[in-house]
């Protein structure tokens, strides 16, 4: 956890952008697996409230990409290469800014 925070502290001074930062803290975490059970919720707690932090909305990983996100979620833990990742977190993030517009403007 300890690792987790200094590469925390790092991405920020380093203005990692704000979904990239958001998913690698989510990746990151899960693959440290600090808790018996909940780790899958916290993440996306951290994932969530990492995004909020800087103006964008929650996200919600839908059903249909479920596999996706493992598959993804397993090539950042297993060969550090996040792209796949942080490229669904963006989508995701995306489709749920569109979401909040489009009941804004009706």
């Amino acid at each position: 956890m300890e690792q987790l925070m200094i590469w925390y502290e790092q991405a920020q001074i380093e203005n990692l952008h704000p979904i990239a930062r958001a998913a690698m803290l989510h990746a990151i975490f899960v693959g440290i697996h600090p808790f018996i059970d909940g780790n899958g919720r916290t993440s996306r707690l951290l994932l969530n409230l990492e995004l909020m932090k800087d103006g964008f909305p929650p996200i919600v990983i839908k059903m249909e990409n479920r596999l996706a996100y493992y598959e993804a979620l397993d090539k950042a833990h297993m060969k550090k290469e996040y792209d796949d990742f942080i490229e669904l977190v963006a989508i995701e993030a995306e489709d749920s800014l569109n979401l909040y517009l489009s009941a804004i403007n009706q």
